[in-house]
């Protein structure tokens, strides 16, 4: 089984905008529309079973619709093999019933993008939800690290996450980007080796690697430090091509073991129940 835990895709009708705007801003090329059916054709493609998607409110007012939609997503996931997360911006106050109603949907997790969403990953506004997320046992997915987007942002890094673990021990956390993109050595130094943290593989490898991007030698050290039974492969599609990524973590250096734990079982032990018991 092969499990893609980090893609995003935006409704058919704001696509093209929400795509072209993150591609421009970025400075990055996207290698899918954004669309739900695109991501379908390009797990077809690549041979993965199941794709996570992570929704992202960057204004309090948007969970709603966003959480209905991954809600319904997930009722038919076993014959599309798309999973999606909720989410919750740090300015929802009424984060308890928002949190509550999401596990009791039968949600398995949510996201949150600290860079996005303007607040510091160790706020009290964000220490409360992740909190109140491991007391509903879901998963939290965060986004770490610096973004391509906005070049100096300091709301995920490495530092303020560490704060975060420390006022918040990890209940089942998922750190995007090797637990901090670009920032790898401080990952290194503070966080590698945390109980309960997964790592993702998003937008870390690259054929080419440069200084925000990590060699294979270094991601097989990284993995092989942290754990591989907590490395969760993700490719944070449309923003790099499955295929590729997959071929690029297969051809790190990692054993079969290894690789077959990364690419798709961690995730689904991860998952859980969900996984078996939903409709």
């Amino acid at each position: 089984m092969i499990i893609d835990f980090h893609t995003h895709s935006f409704p058919d009708d704001i696509a093209d905008r929400a795509v072209g705007r993150l591609a421009q801003s970025g400075g990055i090329p996207n290698y899918l529309d954004g669309r739900v059916d695109s991501i379908k054709a390009s797990m077809k493609k690549a041979g993965i079973d199941y794709s996570v998607l992570l929704p992202i409110a960057t204004k309090p007012s948007q969970h709603t619709t966003i959480n209905k939609i991954a809600i319904e997503t997930n009722k038919s996931f076993k014959s599309t093999g798309i999973i999606s997360f909720g989410t919750i911006h740090p300015d929802n106050d009424d984060y308890k019933t928002i949190i509550s109603d999401l596990a009791k949907a039968g949600v398995p997790g949510i996201k949150l993008h600290p860079v996005f969403q303007r607040t510091n990953i160790d706020d009290p506004r964000c220490l409360r939800i992740i909190e109140c997320a491991n007391d509903n046992d879901l998963i939290v997915s965060i986004h770490c690290g610096m973004d391509i987007s906005f070049p100096n942002c300091d709301e995920a890094s490495v530092e303020r996450l560490a704060n975060m673990i420390k006022e918040v021990p990890p209940h089942k956390l998922v750190l995007a980007h090797m637990g901090g993109w670009s920032m790898y050595d401080e990952v290194c130094d503070q966080l590698i080796g945390t109980p309960n943290v997964w790592l993702d593989t998003a937008l870390v490898l690259k054929s080419t690697p440069d200084n925000n991007f990590l060699s294979k030698e270094k991601f097989v050290q990284m993995v092989r430090t942290h754990g591989s039974d907590h490395i969760l492969f993700g490719t944070d599609s449309p923003w790099s091509d499955q295929s590729e990524s997959l071929h690029l973590l297969r051809t790190s250096g990692l054993t079969p073991e290894e690789l077959t734990a990364i690419e798709g079982g961690n995730a689904a032990t991860l998952l859980g129940s969900f996984l078996t018991n939903t409709p």
